[in-house]
């Protein structure tokens, strides 16, 4: 499973430093993006996914 960024994304940039596999890029310039491939919702390296955790707008959900 991974995680997905919804339109509702505010393009903070919130989210970059916490992924511990870089899955997170920047999108078309109005929101972010999550590689579906290398996503591992942070298992073995967090208790839980830490984009969700630091996301403002809560706008990070299970794919």
């Amino acid at each position: 499973m991974s995680m997905k960024i919804t339109e509702d994304c505010i393009a903070c940039g919130a989210c970059l430093p916490e992924c511990p596999t870089n899955s997170i890029t920047e999108g078309d310039g109005t929101l972010y993006v999550i590689d579906q491939a290398t996503c591992v919702e942070c298992e073995g390296h967090f208790d839980a996914p830490k984009c969700v955790e630091v996301c403002p707008v809560d706008c990070i959900v299970k794919a």
